[in-house]
């Protein structure tokens, strides 16, 4: 796929492959498109044309669109969920927060198309669950380390698992918007998402009320 323009339509010569080498082939070509055109308008002929090969040989490798989706959807969540946690190497709670937010936009960088099929919503089961879930699954990781420093902090621990969602969740908002924009430099959005969850949770009331109610 080197070299291909975006919206290209011209397939790709046929070439003989083994089994597992058009396997991968196929699962690239229909990446590309699910990224570009989404799910429902992507079609099993278009990534057929695009790998050069007919439809059937789709078929006999994922039994349809369905069926390649999900294997994209897993594979990438997979790869993601690996990223995050490898990067998490845990220390002071403020390296966490930049091991996090560092780690997704580095995969945001590096694997745009992955990123834009995981943040649509998808309309087939995958084995590895949604995005959302995935989100949950960084924010546990993060909430383990999160609940230590609130005991040490003397704020209550049972609430490492709200700020936790929070923080994910605002670093994987501020994600989606850097992945169109991409400005300002990755290592200065990171520097900004830690700069406010940071001094937030350093400077937190033990009982924070609300002033307009």
């Amino acid at each position: 796929m080197a070299g291909r323009r975006r919206g290209d339509e011209t397939p790709v010569p046929r070439v003989r492959m083994t089994g597992k080498e058009r396997r991968e082939q196929l699962l690239d070509v229909a990446r590309a498109l699910f990224a570009e055109k989404g799910f429902e308008v992507t079609s099993v002929e278009e990534i057929a044309h695009r790998a050069g090969v007919s439809k059937p040989v789709v078929y006999e490798h994922f039994g349809g669109k369905e069926g390649i989706y999900a294997v994209v959807v897993d594979r990438e969540m997979q790869y993601l969920m690996d990223h995050i946690v490898n990067a998490l190497s845990g220390g002071h709670p403020r390296e966490l927060l930049e091991q996090a937010a560092c780690a997704l936009l580095d995969y945001i960088e590096g694997s745009s198309d992955g990123f834009r099929i995981l943040v649509r919503d998808s309309p087939v089961a995958s084995s590895t669950g949604t995005f959302s879930s995935l989100l949950n699954d960084i924010a546990s990781q993060v909430e383990s380390i999160l609940g230590a420093h609130f005991s040490r902090q003397g704020y209550d621990r049972k609430l490492a698992a709200l700020y936790s969602q929070a923080l994910v969740g605002m670093v994987a908002l501020t994600g989606q918007w850097w992945l169109e924009v991409r400005k300002p430099k990755k290592d200065e959005v990171a520097a900004h998402l830690v700069n406010l969850a940071w001094k937030g949770l350093s400077h937190m009331d033990h009982k924070p009320r609300l002033r307009t109610r």
